[in-house]
């Protein structure tokens, strides 16, 4: 990681490099958006297990995946469990929020020092008020 940092603050060569450096840079911040969407999909079975179960009686037989093997426990046993890896996912995921605002603000300051902008084609603009669905592909513009 100190190999990234040190790699970062030299000088690219030419708007070929600039444009590698972004796309990485970019590529980073996809890669820190589906770890939180993937996250957060995990957040949200936790709270449907622990809304589910947390009504039932504690010493109601369950069973657990735990490392890929079903384990048959009591919901008194399980629940606590269930709720410190909620609590943990949460503290993960706001911790992979600020690294991602860290990353945003990374890439704006980038897009600024070399005065990158982003633009749509001809053919992605809207004719006749119609929208245009699926993802748009932009224009990497370097340096002038």
């Amino acid at each position: 990681m100190a190999d990234r940092a040190t790699d970062r603050s030299e000088e690219p060569i030419n708007e070929q490099a600039v444009a590698n450096q972004w796309s990485a840079l970019r590529s980073e911040l996809n890669q820190l958006h589906s770890k939180i969407t993937e996250l957060e999909m995990e957040l949200s079975e936790h709270s449907l297990v622990i809304g589910a179960i947390q009504p039932l009686d504690p010493s109601r037989h369950c069973y657990r995946m735990i490392g890929g093997v079903l384990v048959k426990r009591t919901i008194a046993e399980v629940l606590p469990a269930v709720q410190r890896n909620k609590e943990g996912l949460q503290e993960v995921i706001s911790r992979l929020m600020e690294a991602l605002q860290r990353k945003k603000k990374e890439i704006m300051d980038y897009e600024a020092k070399y005065k990158i902008k982003i633009r749509k084609g001809d053919d992605d603009i809207p004719k006749d008020g119609e929208r245009k669905e699926g993802s748009s592909q932009g224009v990497l513009v370097g340096p002038a």
